[in-house]
């Protein structure tokens, strides 16, 4: 909202005082009014209620008729009492013998209930008691106020007071208030008369007061759009002098602050965006103030939609603990940001924002990214357990075939040849082991050197396949092994030659482990289908057999290091559950892709992806 929007004048100062001066004169004058108004309404009252009492020769005229004996005359008697008595305010007269019989009424109307029981319980209850009734009633049949008196009649025997009755007494108050009613008028009239008349002389006063107010206000104005240039007029050396004074020094000192600050904000904004871990600033309140692009990026927020949000609630972690929590401990928390499409893990800092008096004014968090280092450390952890585990089995075996040939099987001729063959089998087995580990780790060091060179592919993987075919056609012409499996392979490569810069050995290692798995693991009589062909900008091999296949769940494992599918049966099949580990490896190193698609009980199908430039063979013949 602009500071420079032009104000009314019943926004104004100058009206705003004008107007406390009226409403001070005007509440003064309520008061002395009401104070003036509630004296003068209890002074007529009482007077009305003198003016409204029956004289005394009344009463003993009533209490004589009432102590008669012939009903009929004493009802005659009391009828003349009430039609003498001369007084405008009174509305009703109504005369009631001790049994509660009415005797008499003053109203023309209400005649018929002569000779009647009352019906009304405070004429009853003032003759029961003998004492005296007065209320005040508001009659909402002609919306007029009435003075009710009802006055037990006493006849005077000796020294004692006997009750013949009572005398009920309605008059009309609408007088007595007319009166008053007059005088507030009068009264609120002469009030609103001064207080306009002290409004107009406060407003005329308050604008020499306002002058100089309204000159600092639009000096300040321009302070806030950054305009220090202006000075604000000086009066005189009163309270307001000084204070326009003041003005004048503090747009000087903010002029330099200010420039001081957005220096300093230059310097913040320009470390915050160039820093590698994430940063968010807070209040007191807990609540985001600052973020910077990579904390934005880590917790996959918009900063403009998480300014103002508490950062307990942006880092999700208000189940866990509490904003006092974190004040007080400032410990280091991780976040634990992984879902089913990606993993990530932040460690959060927090440190307090302190004044030199020890006030906190807010909280600054740091997010660093330590998924990889977790990963690492994860797998550093699963690897040495792994080699562990798979070292123990073969070396517990050998221990316990040793044992057995040290405690004399040795001299069994029998038994110690195929105690040594196992002896030789696992220790062949640990050496394998140990060398498929040697050549992952250079390539994890980035030490293993390919030996690159241009390849037709069809060839080689076509020479590949005849290696399996021959030992397929070796093992069915050894009549003596009667554990071989019998499988086919079937090619469906493209025609077309495709050249592609490879490390033979290497390659040749790859598919031997892909091809050597299928044939694990397919029936006996299965097919093994391996494809050849090309995209736009790549070589696609593929391997696909019949077995059992790979449960949905360890697919994004296959290609960890020593994971085994069924890890009973790769172990008595003599695997180390490193060669797919290796391949991945290799072809990682020709910038290829290897992945495998599976559907259990169905067979799974092993894909290699290689980059593939066009080969030209005129220029290659010209060279």
């Amino acid at each position: 909202m602009s500071v420079n929007k032009k104000l009314r004048f019943f926004q104004s100062i100058h009206f705003k005082i004008a107007l406390v001066f009226a409403l001070l004169l005007l509440i003064t004058f309520q008061i002395v009014g009401a104070v003036f108004v509630q004296q003068l309404k209890s002074d007529n009252i009482k007077a009305f209620k003198q003016r409204v009492e029956l004289s005394t020769y009344v009463d003993n005229s009533l209490i004589t008729s009432l102590n008669s004996s012939d009903t009929a005359a004493a009802n005659q008697k009391i009828r003349k009492v009430l039609e003498d008595i001369n007084n405008e305010n009174i509305s009703e007269i109504q005369v009631v013998d001790v049994k509660g019989t009415i005797r008499g009424d003053s109203d023309v109307n209400n005649r018929s209930l002569v000779g009647q029981k009352t019906t009304d319980a405070e004429i009853k209850q003032v003759i029961y008691n003998s004492r005296s009734f007065t209320k005040t009633t508001y009659d909402k049949r002609d919306n007029r106020r009435y003075y009710i008196a009802i006055t037990p009649l006493l006849s005077v025997s000796g020294n004692t007071n006997t009750v013949v009755g009572a005398v009920y007494v309605k008059a009309n108050m609408e007088t007595v208030y007319d009166s008053i009613n007059s005088v507030v008028v009068i009264f609120a009239t002469a009030s609103l008369i001064a207080t306009a008349i002290g409004m107009a002389l406060a407003i005329v006063i308050s604008r020499a007061i306002t002058r100089p107010i309204d000159e600092m206000k639009k000096q300040t104005s321009r302070i806030a759009r950054g305009d220090y240039s202006g000075q604000v007029r000086i009066y005189g050396q009163d309270e307001l002098g000084q204070l326009a004074q003041a003005v004048n020094n503090l747009s000087v000192k903010i002029e330099e602050a200010q420039e001081s600050s957005e220096a300093e904000r230059r310097r913040l904004d320009s470390v915050l965006s160039h820093m590698s871990d994430g940063v968010i600033a807070t209040d007191r309140r807990g609540n985001i103030t600052i973020i910077n692009e990579m904390a934005s990026e880590d917790l996959n927020v918009n900063p403009d939609e998480v300014i103002g949000r508490s950062i307990l609630d942006v880092l999700d972690i208000r189940s866990q603990y509490t904003l006092r929590e974190i004040l007080e401990n400032q410990d280091e928390i991780i976040l634990d940001l992984s879902d089913a499409e990606h993993e990530q893990i932040l460690n959060a800092y927090f440190s307090l924002i302190q004044r030199e008096s020890g006030f906190i004014s807010g909280l600054v968090c740091v997010l660093h990214d330590v998924t990889e280092q977790q990963k690492i450390d994860r797998e550093r952890r699963q690897f040495v357990s792994n080699v562990s585990h798979e070292l123990r089995t073969p070396l517990t075996s050998m221990r316990s075939y040793i044992e057995a040939l040290n405690d004399g099987a040795w001299k069994d001729p029998e038994v110690a040849p195929q105690f040594l063959k196992v002896t030789q089998d696992e220790t062949d087995r640990m050496i394998r082991m140990i060398n498929d580990l040697l050549s992952l780790s250079r390539m994890d060091s980035g030490r293993l050197q390919l030996e690159l060179e241009l390849v037709n592919l069809n060839e080689l993987f076509n020479y590949i396949l005849n290696r399996f075919d021959m030992m397929l056609d070796k093992d069915n012409n050894d009549t003596r092994d009667t554990k071989t499996k019998n499988y086919t392979i079937k090619r469906d490569f493209t025609k077309r030659d495709l050249w592609v810069e490879i490390d033979t050995d290497k390659f040749i290692q790859v598919v031997d482990n892909i091809m050597n798995n299928a044939i694990k693991y397919s029936p006996d009589g299965g097919v093994i289908t391996c494809r050849l062909l090309e995209t736009h900008n790549h070589v696609i091999l593929s391997i696909t057999d019949q077995g059992l296949g790979i449960p949905k769940k360890d697919l994004n494992h296959v290609f960890d290091r020593f994971f085994r599918v069924d890890k009973a049966r790769s172990r008595a099949q003599g695997g180390t559950g490193l060669g797919l580990a290796i391949s991945k490896e290799v072809i990682a190193l020709h910038h290829g892709k290897i992945w495998v698609d599976s559907i259990e009980g169905k067979g799974s199908t092993f894909y290699i992806s290689l980059p593939y430039e066009e080969y030209e063979g005129d220029a290659w013949d010209e060279a």
